[in-house]
């Protein structure tokens, strides 16, 4: 008995190092993942930056509420199908007046997208991804 309660300890912790392994290793290719911060900010009616062109890559958009007078958030969505939001470039919460919001990490391909605010409301502006 004592002998097979030993082999299943073993087991259970070399079963646990590969698992504390591949944590590391994605842990690590994370860090190795280049993520731009892109600030954008918004006043009343609209963003002030009304084009965009980045590179392919990793990108936190940070949202700025300029005095909006009530809370703004933020959408970006392929220009071929502007319903198919890219919903990990939500803002975490709505951005308070003058206040800053951050979306989670989104990685863009190369095309051409939209951006805008379904609160503020702002007209749909062009980020192109070269």
């Amino acid at each position: 008995m004592k002998k097979i309660i030993t082999v299943l300890v073993i087991a259970l912790a070399f079963s646990g190092t590969g698992n504390a392994q591949d944590a590391m290793k994605k842990d690590k290719m994370m860090k190795d993942t280049k993520t731009s911060i892109v600030s954008l900010e918004q006043t009343e009616g609209v963003f002030t930056q009304q084009s965009i062109t980045l590179k392919e890559g990793s990108y936190i958009f940070e949202i700025s509420n300029n005095n909006v007078g009530h809370n703004v958030g933020f959408v970006l969505a392929p220009k071929s199908n502007p319903d198919a939001h890219i919903k990990t470039a939500y803002v975490t919460k709505q951005v308070e007046n003058n206040t800053k919001g951050k979306t989670n990490v989104t990685t863009l391909a190369k095309g051409e997208y939209i951006y805008f605010c379904p609160l503020n409301p702002t007209p749909k502006y062009t980020l192109i991804v070269e």
